[in-house]
């Protein structure tokens, strides 16, 4: 998109509407503010050509300061709030870090940076600050690592390949489950901005029905967020206050029994999922209501992205993709071709391909591999199942065994027989899979845990 090639998120918000808004739990902020005013104190000449970190607890502020800071500082970093405390030096010297954005709650952790600004959801009136000519890094972190989070290097202009160049209505409330400081959220947060559309932001700790509450009192029309995350939200009576026309998935592998539960749930929506990840940006997006994607998308060149199998694995290459690594040690992100390993892995089965899950997820079953998404997404097409999580329990003979957890739909909850319902679970995994993939044992609880990326939280 060339407009962001030469345009910094402050001048797409020169036209915005009094009508763009974006809210979290506690506050609103009028969009066209911004282009009066400052969320900065009246400080943003001080973060000029510096490595800013924006380390808010947060997400409204967060977004406030990547609209100030794009085309003004050097480098933006974003701290998710989920990253190690342990890490933040590491993270701050791989960086270059030389300033901070906080607020209240985070200002003491970064104190021995030279410039620490708070950011605040209540718009000062100021004069225009600096022109925002600069082509600034934006850093983010990746998720599903052990020690310090490896950390790509994006800019506008690639973060917004993917997006089209469209004005939406002054009636367009986007949303996302997701947290605006990880890649998929991100997206959604560039979509409003430029698409000159109002967001309603997730907050950390809120009830499910307190947020589908929220959704519903400000009119949300598109909605997006991982399938773990719809999944929770579908088991919330709650979910019958929303009526989005647009509601898509990402994040994780959107089996078809989710893609059903939605299309059920919002039968007069346009429900569809797609492929992205911190490393090789958007992939591309599925709108025929089925899980996987067609062969053909490996034909040439789609919208700017090609792909290939190599031993297995998805590769990427698009505008999109991020340019490399912050530090050498992290090793080479693009191959000699300036392809991404996804590290997704990918089967084919007749004319579409089926994601099988994480090449670092597999369970080894006595030299049998088994990708715990594979037997989930069967599990998960049982009538009386919302979710499910497959890992591995020790054993002396095989060295790991497969054992699911299971959280039932209202109808299951009310079943009778609990010991009926494991049966039948376990006829349909031995339908369908591979004896080594059937899982050992069903066990029934009430929740699972979701990571701050809206994942499933997955044991190590």
């Amino acid at each position: 998109m060339a407009r962001a090639e030469a345009l910094s998120l402050r001048h797409h918000i020169e036209n915005a509407s009094s009508d763009q808004l974006f809210f979290d739990r506690t506050a609103i902020v009028r969009v066209a503010d911004l282009n009066r005013g400052t969320s900065l104190n009246g400080r943003l000449a001080e973060l000029v050509g510096r490595s800013v970190l924006i380390a808010t607890t947060g997400q409204l502020t967060s977004g406030l300061a990547l609209i100030e800071l794009d085309g003004v500082a050097r480098r933006i970093t974003i701290l998710p709030p989920d990253v190690d405390p342990a890490h933040r030096g590491a993270l701050i010297a791989n960086a270059e870090v030389d300033a901070a954005v906080v607020d209240g709650d985070t200002s003491a952790y970064f104190s021995n940076l030279p410039v620490v600004v708070t950011c605040t959801p209540q718009i000062q009136p100021s004069e225009r600050g600096p022109d925002g000519n600069v082509v600034t890094e934006w850093v983010l972190l990746t998720s599903g690592t052990t020690g310090v989070p490896k950390m790509v290097v994006h800019t506008l202009a690639g973060l917004v390949t993917a997006i089209p160049p469209q004005k939406f209505s002054e009636t367009t409330v986007w949303a996302t489950f997701y947290d605006i400081r990880r890649y998929g959220g991100l997206q959604i947060f560039l979509r409003a901005v430029l698409g000159g559309a109002s967001l309603i932001l997730s907050s950390a700790g809120e009830p499910i029905a307190d947020h589908l509450s929220r959704l519903a009192r400000h009119g949300v029309t598109h909605l997006s967020g991982t399938p773990s995350h719809w999944r929770r939200a579908l088991m919330s009576p709650d979910i019958g206050k929303i009526a989005p026309g647009y509601v898509r998935l990402s994040g994780e592998i959107a089996d078809q029994a989710i893609l059903d539960h939605l299309r059920a749930a919002f039968p007069n929506s346009s429900v569809g999922h797609a492929y992205a990840s911190t490393e090789a940006g958007v992939g591309f997006a599925v709108n025929d209501g089925l899980a996987g994607f067609p062969a053909a998308y490996f034909d040439g060149v789609r919208d700017g992205v090609e792909m290939k199998v190599v031993g297995g694995s998805l590769h990427i290459r698009s505008p999109g993709t991020a340019s490399r690594y912050v530090t050498a040690q992290s090793g080479p992100l693009l191959d000699a071709d300036r392809f991404v390993d996804t590290g997704d892995v990918v089967e084919q089965r007749g004319d579409r391909y089926f994601f099988a899950g994480r090449k670092g997820g597999i369970i080894n079953i006595g030299g049998l591999k088994v990708h715990p998404e594979e037997v989930e997404a069967v599990i998960n097409r049982h009538p009386l199942v919302r979710m499910s999580l497959v890992r591995s329990r020790q054993s002396p003979i095989t060295g790991a065994i497969v054992v699911a957890e299971v959280v039932l739909n209202s109808a299951g909850r009310r079943a009778l027989q609990e010991s009926e319902v494991r049966d039948d679970i376990l006829k349909l995994c031995r339908d369908a899979l591979p004896r080594h993939k059937v899982p050992v044992s069903i066990s029934f609880v009430s929740a699972l845990a979701v990571a701050a990326t809206g994942k499933l939280a997955r044991r190590v």
